[in-house]
């Protein structure tokens, strides 16, 4: 980075440090919360959208309600699609990256008055401490996923989404253990060669399941000896491993069938795969 880029970071830290609007602290220590996943959008209520959360070891995904805007763009993180000319998450990730800014975490950590509080830790330049700052926790989902962040929910926001009825979407892009499927067509079928078993198309793979040689285009044929049919089925089934055991997955790839164990824990965080000059999809409700 140039001197003037230098001079800009500090400043920018030193701004954002006095504004009084970023004074509130996080309800509970970073410590006490979950790292979760962010698996997919689905519905409330009469189609209000909210983000569906994974929450290694539990049962249950976390949903947490987003406005529209917030929808399309976690969409666009779990797609790996980007808009030829950036929209508003997209902008504010390329400004921080630019200076040099990282947001390292984005916290859930409280409910207030029914509306879910988020926060974005930020490192700044060569800082030794993060800079925390107050957001609503669907642009902080947003962001975090956008810049492949660590995403952290507190144990209230856990218990009072329980009280969230959603349903999902079964045509729906779906991530968990690094491994994002959508649905397989006939023509796509065909295209990759794939057999006609039943199953769900990996589109983006990371972590784990992408060091052990899982690859985009391969087809998934069974978690835990099931079959996923849907998008959705296949997040149901990764949810109801077995605590303590690990997901056995079969697919197909480079023309045979292969086996895989991967452990349900929240994979690394990774950057989404932004072709530059992709579509943009908009928001699938």
């Amino acid at each position: 980075m140039s001197r003037l880029g230098h001079w800009f970071c500090a400043a920018l830290f030193l701004l954002l440090s006095s504004l009084p609007t970023q004074a509130r602290e996080l309800a509970v220590a970073p410590e006490a919360m979950v790292e979760v996943e962010v698996a997919t959008v689905g519905l409330a209520g009469p189609g209000v959208p909210v983000v569906l959360l994974r929450e290694p070891g539990a049962r249950a995904v976390i949903p947490i309600f987003i406005g529209s805007v917030e929808a399309d763009a976690i969409l666009r993180g779990l797609y790996g699609e980007r808009p030829r000319r950036p929209l508003t998450h997209e902008l504010l990730g390329d400004v921080l990256a630019g200076l040099e800014v990282r947001l390292e975490r984005v916290y859930v950590d409280a409910i207030v008055d029914g509306v879910f509080l988020g926060m974005l830790e930020l490192r700044v330049g060569d800082a030794k401490a993060p800079l925390r700052i107050d957001s609503r926790a669907s642009d902080a989902i947003a962001l975090g996923l956008q810049a492949g962040a660590a995403i952290r929910v507190s144990p209230q926001v856990l218990e009072a989404a329980q009280a969230i009825d959603y349903q999902g979407i079964e045509e729906q892009v779906v991530s968990a253990l690094g491994i994002t499927v959508t649905p397989l067509s006939d023509d796509l079928r065909d295209a990759l060669r794939l057999p006609d078993d039943e199953g769900v198309l990996i589109t983006g793979v990371s972590g784990d399941a992408e060091a052990a040689g899982l690859a985009p285009g391969a087809l998934l044929l069974s978690v835990n000896g099931e079959t996923p049919i849907t998008p959705l089925r296949f997040l149901e089934l990764v949810r109801d491993t077995p605590p303590g055991e690990e997901a056995q997955l079969g697919y197909w790839q480079d023309g045979e069938a292969h086996e895989l164990s991967l452990s349900t824990a929240v994979p690394e965080p990774a950057l989404p795969r932004m072709p530059p000059e992709a579509p943009t999809p908009g928001i699938r409700l």
